[in-house]
């Protein structure tokens, strides 16, 4: 039956919804919102920097070239979902717009703040911007891919940061015959129990890892790492791994946020500045309390920023939002790896599975992650997350916070 024009006049126009990130967060937020509610069919638009979704969990592994980290958006989003390859440079909020690299811009009803985050670069450390190499992003792994190429396999490698991705990156390398020195500046992989430190320490040795705990990098130069004690080694390529920060865009657009720009919501995931902008992901605070940094917070936030918007869209009071740890896992090369449970505050208790168990949970976590991916794009009630974890006013762990990719 056909519509008449008048029937199709009177119909109120489709919300708008502007998600920013194309990552697991606001893959799965842009997935959701096409959940109708209220009858109402969200004109959803992702906009992304790049054309293909990036499996970040796996950057390390493309460094010795036996992974691709890229995949398509294709087989990722829901068909009604507009993907715009194109950086966001600005929120005029006041005029709900997005501003666009590419001279475009996008208005919005509500927007979903899913930027993601990048690697750290402190200013303290001379020369870590000019001389370091990052594995946060896919196209500085690219770089980092490209430099090892050119290196012999005796060159000496340095990876800066403790926490789960530089031993990730530490163990990849080291596993195809790098000669590999981590420097943790204190306490290795400081998230899990001391079981699974060991387990990880182990490992590592077993890889040939040279693992400098108290060590603390005051410079890095082309060709060597300075230290604290005034000790210079020498470095053909250095890794910098010690912690992330977050994209500049909402702290640029005049929205509040914390001490490394990540926007402040309420529990319901809302910008205090404006009830049309919800965040989600690495670049979330919510009521001052920012997640882990992490796939694990980033799944679970990505769904529920869509059920604020959804919410709004629909006239009713947003929930707030639910969170919750199961653990955590990071890879030892392709043969070992760790699984650290935890309870759901993220606080790891003295239970671990290592070795080729550890590697094959993870593996099946990595590949279980995209298949949730690709579900939520046919199945957009598909998503789940843990309830019952604690209230976001229940600060986490400072050790919990910027150490995991």
């Amino acid at each position: 039956m056909t519509e008449s024009n008048t029937e199709l006049t009177s119909r109120p126009a489709a919300p708008r919804v502007v998600v920013i990130g194309g990552g697991y967060s606001g893959t799965l937020a842009a997935n959701r919102l096409r959940l109708r509610p209220a009858g109402q069919v969200p004109d959803v638009t992702l906009v992304n920097p790049r054309p293909k979704f990036i499996e970040r969990i796996r950057l390390h592994q493309m460094l010795t070239g036996g992974y691709d980290a890229s995949v398509d958006y294709g087989t990722l989003l829901g068909e009604d979902i507009n993907l715009v390859v194109d950086t966001a440079t600005r929120i005029d909020a006041d005029v709900r717009c997005v501003r666009l690299a590419s001279g475009g811009s996008l208005q919005y009803d509500y927007l979903i703040y899913a930027v993601g985050s990048t690697v750290a670069t402190p200013s303290s450390v001379p020369g870590v911007a000019e001389f370091a190499h990052a594995i946060a992003e896919f196209e500085s792994a690219q770089q980092l891919r490209d430099r090892l190429d050119e290196l012999h396999t005796d060159a000496p490698v340095t990876v800066v940061g403790g926490g789960l991705t530089g031993i990730e990156v530490a163990a990849e390398l080291a596993e195809q015959g790098r000669r590999v020195t981590l420097v943790c500046g204190g306490r290795l992989a400081p998230t899990l129990s001391e079981p699974g430190r060991r387990s990880v320490a182990r490992t590592l040795a077993r890889l040939g890892v040279v693992v400098r705990h108290e060590d603390v990098v005051a410079e890095v130069r082309s060709d060597a790492v300075v230290f604290a004690d005034g000790a210079v080694r020498p470095s053909a390529v250095t890794i910098w791994a010690a912690g992330f920060g977050v994209p500049d865009l909402a702290a640029a657009s005049g929205l509040r946020t914390d001490s490394i720009g990540r926007l402040l919501t309420d529990e319901t995931l809302t910008s205090v500045d404006d009830p049309h902008i919800v965040a989600a992901g690495d670049c979330a605070a919510p009521s001052g309390a920012p997640l882990r940094m992490c796939c694990a917070t980033a799944g679970q936030l990505g769904p529920q920023a869509a059920d604020t918007v959804l919410s709004r869209i629909a006239g009713s009071v947003p929930a707030v939002f639910e969170y919750g740890y199961a653990g955590s896992c990071l890879s030892l090369g392709r043969r070992a790896g760790v699984l650290q449970v935890a309870r759901k505050d993220d606080s790891a208790i003295n239970v671990y599975f290592g070795g080729r168990v550890g590697a094959i949970v993870k593996e099946a976590i990595c590949r279980g992650t995209l298949w949730g991916i690709r579900r939520a794009a046919r199945r957009p009630d598909s998503a789940f997350w843990f309830t019952g974890g604690p209230r976001p006013e229940q600060p986490v762990p400072a050790a919990k916070m910027a150490t995991e990719g």
